[in-house]
């Protein structure tokens, strides 16, 4: 992690230097110059310290500021210093006369759009809901769930919201998708059960007449911070996992129960968080599903996506339908026109929207929250909305 974080810093300074030439090609005046190296200086200090040094008290705090303020340093020079370098070919053949003034001016228009982008997603991104909707076909589906609506939200990271009128935004845009089902996918909080306190009354005014379900994600269990005690940590599990029932939602720990309808059924599964690398692997999938029977339609609910190959893809049971969570899609990235691309790919196979093998699917939810970065750049907040079909 610190050494892609060094490569970053590295690639930062050096369209720092460079950019630096279009700046002093359209200004003499040595205030802008001090106020452009000031304001970097400052950034990189705050970004070494954090990072590689000890991550403790105001320090650790301001972590999402420093991203925010890294992001809206870093990302527009990179993007501008292409036109300097191509500028420089030319100049090579030329003798390198100086810098042209209206190909410094054209850097740093190139350099103002993603600025503005990101200075939206950091300040209104946290909140721009989007509604992702995807209809699956099942040939086995029972007949009474044909056109059944699951709503699935992830990631919900209490402790990072600030705003009640921007929550109140997405709790009423996931009831405005009257949908039978709400399944919740994992990260409740970032650390502690507490942190739930002042959204109880909140997220209790979801409404589905099927029910409400959720399972713990990594962030659920306190593994991320210094407790007093072992008893300390344990006790804030069991608080989160009330929290749940407070807010209208049956928690699933390893174990399934069967959604009914006009007689029929499907099976809706949810495992603990499992995932690879240095993830715990609480979950068992085994003990989630010994009590589904073969021939069912089969949701399962697991925080981690990189679960779904790992140990659902090839499971005995044929499980229809896993819904994750857990990426963000980095909260950063670009969704246009069909084109999809965030850093986290790199990270995670599959990290957003729909995927598909062996006749199985895979739903990763970009997160209803946020976390670290303070707000959401070109990858937006979401809520899924998933329609069965038979057929």
């Amino acid at each position: 992690m610190k050494k892609r974080v060094l490569y970053i810093i590295l690639l930062w300074l050096f369209a720092d230097v460079y950019f630096y030439t279009a700046v002093e090609t359209l200004t003499a005046i040595p205030a802008w110059h001090w106020a452009y190296w000031s304001a970097d200086i400052l950034i990189l200090a705050g970004v070494v310290f954090t990072i590689f040094g000890r991550k403790r008290g105001s320090a650790q705090r301001a972590v999402s500021w420093l991203m925010s303020l890294l992001l809206l340093s870093a990302v527009p020079k990179i993007l501008g210093t292409p036109v300097l370098l191509i500028e420089d070919v030319v100049r090579l053949f030329q003798g390198f006369p100086p810098r042209s003034v209206w190909v410094s001016e054209l850097a740093l228009i190139v350099a103002a759009i993603p600025f503005v982008g990101l200075l939206f997603g950091l300040t209104r991104g946290r909140h721009h809901y989007q509604v992702h909707k995807e209809t699956l076909y099942f040939p086995d589906l029972p007949e009474a769930f044909d056109g059944f609506k699951i709503t699935q939200l992830s990631d919900i990271h209490a402790g990072s919201f600030t705003s009640e009128k921007g929550v109140n935004k997405g709790i009423d845009l996931v009831n405005a998708q009257h949908s039978d089902l709400i399944l919740f996918t994992g990260d409740l909080v970032n650390n502690q059960a507490s942190e739930m306190d002042p959204w109880i009354t909140t997220f209790a005014k979801l409404k589905a007449p099927y029910g409400k379900y959720s399972v713990l994600g990594n962030h659920d269990y306190g593994d991320y911070m210094k407790w007093d005690s072992e008893a300390a940590k344990a006790n804030n599990l069991v608080d989160l996992k009330g929290v749940h029932k407070k807010i209208g939602f049956r928690l699933l720990l390893d174990e399934s129960v069967k959604i009914e309808k006009d007689g029929q059924s499907i099976a809706l599964i949810g495992v603990e968080n499992w995932g690879k690398g240095g993830f715990h692997k609480y979950g068992n999938l085994e003990n989630a599903v010994k009590n589904v029977d073969d021939n069912q339609v089969k949701i399962l609910m697991s925080h981690d996506p990189s679960h779904w190959e790992a140990k659902t893809l090839n499971h005995l049971k044929h499980i229809h339908l896993t819904l994750a969570g857990h990426t963000h899609g980095a909260q950063f990235g670009i969704e246009l026109f069909g084109f999809k691309w965030s850093p986290i790919k790199y990270v995670y196979k599959q990290w957003a929207g729909l995927y598909k093998q062996k006749d199985r699917y895979l739903y990763v939810n970009r997160g209803f929250g946020f976390l670290g970065l303070k707000g959401r750049v070109g990858i937006w907040p979401e809520i899924t909305v998933i329609t069965l079909k038979r057929g």
